[in-house]
């Protein structure tokens, strides 16, 4: 049994983390940033009667991540796990796209995960003990717009994360890398607004061909949270690990071509990106 910090409980992977880690007997401090968004992990924890605590943690903010971890490590002396799930989408183009919105995804992605590392740190250090887990993207292991902020702050955090793994590799804290794809969560699913025309659209109309075609097959995040809970338990040993049914596809993708013929990919025509992502990915992807 270990005490797990999980961020970004409210939906999706994090909420899936939450209830997997405790249906495998650990003791999990859920984190969200609006406790009034917990109603569906309190229900499911209480009619089951998991060890579930919900605690308010908004990871943008120095005093809430430092107020959140002080009462977890009062409370029960120690955290064994900490799976930094919560992040935001980032959508734009690099032209397009201001400044301000890159810092927001930033902020969230990378800043945010790197202040709770900061706070749990400290003790698994001295106690020699500990796990972090990571969340990323298979947005990491390639640049396809128009992600460039997300990818862009998922990079950053991938780069943290071999850094810190060496870092601590002396003092038995495992890290853990999870780089999901496409998965069925309200990040994916939420409709978006049509965006004004562009002369990158295309890249976006083919984005968004993907994702309908990946999601006519949906992905659990509780496919992503077994990664994890091996990960916790011990399981799994890896540094990186994708996740989901197309996260290891999507890498694979893009490890087929050379830098060149990646950047390239970009300027084909329509049927040519079609043909391409299809025969990698097995989807039936339509424009």
């Amino acid at each position: 049994m270990a005490v797990v910090v999980v961020t970004g409980t409210s939906t999706g992977i994090g909420l899936a983390t939450a209830v997997t880690l405790a249906r495998g007997g650990h003791v999990v401090f859920a984190g969200m940033r609006n406790l009034d968004k917990g109603g569906e992990l309190r229900e499911v924890a209480a009619k089951e009667n998991l060890p579930i605590t919900l605690v308010k943690l908004d990871i943008d903010s120095d005093k809430s991540v430092d107020e959140a971890f002080r009462r977890i490590l009062k409370e029960v002396g120690h955290i064994d796990a900490l799976v930094n799930n919560a992040g935001i989408p980032g959508r734009g183009y690099v032209e397009e796209t201001p400044i301000a919105f890159f810092r927001q995804v930033m902020e969230t992605n990378f800043f945010g995960s790197l202040r709770c590392i900061q706070a749990v740190l400290p003790s698994m250090r001295e106690r020699k003990s500990g796990c972090i887990v990571n969340i990323t993207s298979v947005a990491r292991q390639f640049g396809m717009p128009p992600q460039a902020p997300y990818a862009a702050s998922k990079w950053a955090f991938e780069g943290l994360s071999e850094c810190l793994a060496q870092e601590l590799s002396p003092f038995n804290v495992r890290v853990a890398i999870v780089e999901p794809g496409v998965i069925a969560t309200p990040m994916t699913t939420t409709p978006r607004p049509v965006p004004p025309p562009s002369p990158y659209s295309m890249h976006g109309r083919r984005m968004a061909a993907y994702f309908m075609a990946s999601l006519g097959r949906p992905t659990s995040p509780f496919d992503v949270a077994r990664t994890i809970q091996d990960i916790v338990d011990g399981k799994s040993t890896k540094l990186r690990n994708p996740a989901g049914a197309d996260g290891a596809t999507l890498i694979n993708w893009r490890k087929s071509k050379t830098d060149e013929e990646w950047v390239h990919l970009g300027a084909a025509s329509d049927a040519e990106w079609l043909a391409d992502a299809a025969k990698y990915s097995g989807l039936d992807i339509k424009l």
